[in-house]
């Protein structure tokens, strides 16, 4: 019986360590996907911001205009969101349908 038990110890220690270790590649799995994301939108919705713009790239102040343009469309977007989320909650969800019986 103690041999038993010893083994029934052990195999959850096992298991136990098995699952910290999945859990924390996950983690990282997850961080990595959130970055490349990250990096993916940023350099999209810059472009898409930036598209038609005569902006000259070369210089210092083409960048500073470039980097204010574009951080005042992200702004404009989170104003948005926040605007619509507001909207969105102050909305009475409750179903207007009646049943009759």
């Amino acid at each position: 019986m103690a041999i038993g038990v010893a083994l029934f110890v052990i195999v959850i220690l096992v298991a136990a360590i098995w699952l910290i270790i999945e859990v924390k590649r996950v983690r990282h799995k997850v961080f990595a996907i959130f970055l490349i994301a990250l990096i993916l939108f940023t350099y999209i919705s810059f472009s898409v911001v930036l598209k038609g713009k005569d902006i000259n790239y070369g210089s210092v102040s083409g960048i500073v205009t470039a980097g204010k343009l574009y951080l005042s469309w992200l702004g404009s977007m989170f104003g948005n969101f926040k605007s619509m989320t507001t909207h969105a909650v102050e909305l009475d969800w409750k179903s207007n349908e009646t049943s009759e019986g």
